[in-house]
């Protein structure tokens, strides 16, 4: 279990001021625009920033005095850190040899093989998408009991992406026990992999939610001025005025289709929670 507990770190004019829990053997997302405070979360959760208040703790123990050994049962891929791009990923098996007494070179080995990854190219001609897959099988070559990963699939084409999460999910099903908080800007990677969703806005959680539930729940309304005007506004989450009315988003899909049958529903998914959470009225 990882548990956030009003985490606070300032940047100038920028506050993160967080709080959440990961249980064990779920995936969590945290979702959001650019600078809304996601990696700062991230590196603040791996003791790579040092908070200004609140606490993390992992399986109890605050996350700032975990031993080396429990470190190692921590497996984290950054976007904008890895191994050095001189190195070929036979240096980097003999520097997680060194690093993780649970490294499983076979593992690692066989699914470098899978990902068409050269041993000896030095990861400097390493194409994005196979840094990517790189620092995926790192975090998970040694049995971790949490992965963290920062935008894993960014930048990457859908074949490269549909891979990488091939990797997460049958990590999953061989680890039962493994959590992972994953953040991404691409909403389709979550909605197939996460159990729930953390939407992180300003620095601030703003919504938190099982991810059937945005799916199944969520939706999009669009009526026009008279419409708006009659319509109930108790399940309304956010409303957006547009050129031929309103569009509005709210987790009563079944209320306004029952209520209201002529106006227009959309289910709505992470990129609507999103937009209209963050950028409506």
């Amino acid at each position: 279990m990882v548990k956030v507990d009003n985490l606070i770190k300032n940047y100038g004019d920028f506050r993160l001021n967080v709080s959440l829990e990961i249980p064990d053997g779920t995936v969590t997302g945290i979702v959001g625009k650019n600078g809304a405070g996601k990696s700062t979360t991230i590196k603040a959760i791996l003791g790579l920033i040092r908070p200004d208040g609140g606490s993390v703790t992992i399986n109890g123990k605050e996350a700032s005095k975990l031993t080396g050994d429990e470190k190692a049962s921590l497996g984290a891929a950054l976007s904008d850190s890895g191994f050095s791009t001189y190195l070929c990923i036979e240096d980097v098996i003999a520097i997680l040899r060194k690093m993780y007494p649970t490294f499983d070179e076979s593992f690692f080995r066989r699914n470098c093989e899978s990902q068409r990854l050269s041993f000896h190219k030095k990861i400097k001609d390493f194409s994005t998408g196979m840094r990517a897959k790189l620092r995926v099988l790192v975090a998970i070559s040694h049995k971790a009991d949490l992965l963290i990963m920062d935008e894993p699939t960014a930048g990457l084409d859908v074949e490269a992406r549909n891979e990488i999460l091939d990797l997460l999910r049958q990590y999953l099903l061989e680890h039962e026990q493994c959590s992972i908080l994953i953040t991404s800007h691409i909403s389709t990677d979550l909605e197939g992999l996460c159990d729930d969703i953390y939407l992180i806005h300003d620095g601030k959680i703003i919504l938190h939610e099982d991810t059937d539930t945005i799916l199944s729940n969520y939706a999009i309304l669009k009526v026009d001025e008279n419409t708006y005007r009659q319509i109930d506004k108790n399940y309304l989450l956010s409303t957006k005025r547009d050129s031929f009315g309103y569009t509005c988003f709210t987790s009563e899909k079944q209320y306004y289709a029952e209520n209201y049958p002529g106006i227009v529903i959309e289910n709505g998914n992470i990129d609507d929670l999103i937009l209209m959470m963050t950028g409506g009225k």
